[in-house]
């Protein structure tokens, strides 16, 4: 009984060493799973990556930490307390709103332009814009101010006008539109630089540069519209009647020419004809003379054959005529009596 007893003792020692062992392992396990969590952890929270089209500022408890990383890879930095934030390296859009802007000669028009721009120095973006949405904000003030500026300091013939148009570009209606327009000195390209050079000044602490920029849109005021048209309408009546004048002038020239060249070519012909009717007669003269030169017989041939024909030529059926009996054309009629 007693052996009993001591057996009992013995395998309840023993069942509890084994669970102290087996508590003692699955804790060693969980300790191990919890570092290695731990570590991943650490692992993510140290480790970044920075893109081909993006740049890094590390900041800690929010304050930058050391320069920009701008080239790509696999990055480290202090777990926890220092965070990674990214901005874009490409270029970048911004769209203004349309903007009514006087000009210089107080008229109204409405402005809408957009831009191109980048990151540069990302640190300095950081510290000055903190993110892209400030950044755009502050373009807005930029840019909407230049233009107001520059657009007000300017005509507006300067501000919707390129260039100044030239015959030899232009052609024959270029040249009668170019004679109304005034000569310019600035132009649209020119007034889009002049902007992008002086935003760039304002923005060159910010770490971005302006890369381009652009008017989208002039659009006149209802008013300027009006005018514009009515300028227009003229401009192209002045042409019109322009072209009219120039026509008539060119069909007069023309008319002028056919005239004299058709009397010239009629006077030519009334010559040629003229000598061949001189030519004509002197041949019959001579074959007359030579005929009538011949024999008695031949001369009263002729003088009959050339009475005959004074008479057809002379005389029809209602022509009435007196003849003495001593004219040579009474005595063929003598004779045929």
């Amino acid at each position: 009984m007693i052996g009993h007893i001591d057996e009992q003792l013995k395998f309840a020692q023993f069942s509890k060493v084994s669970l102290i062992f087996k508590q003692m392992k699955n804790n060693k396990f969980i300790l191990i799973s919890v570092a290695l969590a731990v570590l991943l952890v650490v692992i993510f929270q140290s480790a970044y990556v920075v893109k081909e089209t993006e740049q890094v500022v590390i900041t800690q408890f929010g304050k930058p930490v050391g320069e920009a990383k701008t080239e790509p890879g696999l990055k480290f930095k202090t777990p926890f307390i220092q965070k990674t934030n990214y901005f874009d390296k490409r270029y970048m859009e911004w769209d203004g709103d349309p903007n009514q802007v006087p000009t210089k000669d107080k008229k109204f028009i409405f402005v809408d332009t957009y831009a191109r721009w980048q990151i540069t120095d990302p640190l300095q973006f950081f510290k000055r814009m903190t993110n892209e949405r400030g950044a755009l904000t502050r373009l807005n003030d930029i840019l909407d101010g230049e233009t107001r500026d520059y657009i007000a300091a300017h005509d507006l013939e300067e501000a919707v006008r390129s260039q100044n148009r030239t015959p030899a570009s232009s052609g024959a209606t270029g040249e009668m539109i170019s004679d109304s327009l005034d000569i310019i000195s600035v132009g649209r390209q020119q007034l889009q630089d002049k902007i992008l050079i002086s935003a760039n000044e304002k923005a060159k602490d910010l770490g971005i540069i302006i890369l381009d920029f652009r008017f989208k849109r002039i659009n006149y005021v209802k008013e300027v519209s009006a005018q514009v048209y009515e300028r227009m309408k003229s401009e192209r009546f002045r042409i019109a009647d322009k072209f009219r004048s120039e026509g008539q002038g060119e069909a007069s020239r023309i008319n002028g020419e056919k005239e004299r060249e058709l009397k010239t070519i009629q006077s030519e012909a009334f010559r040629k004809a003229e000598e061949i009717k001189g030519k004509a007669d002197a041949q019959a003269a001579a074959i007359y003379a030579s005929a009538y030169n011949q024999t008695a017989a031949s001369r009263e041939l002729y003088g009959f054959l050339k009475s005959m024909e004074t008479f057809e030529t002379t005389f029809d059926t209602t022509t009435s005529v007196i003849l003495s009996t001593d004219s040579e054309l009474f005595k063929y009629m003598k004779s045929m009596k």
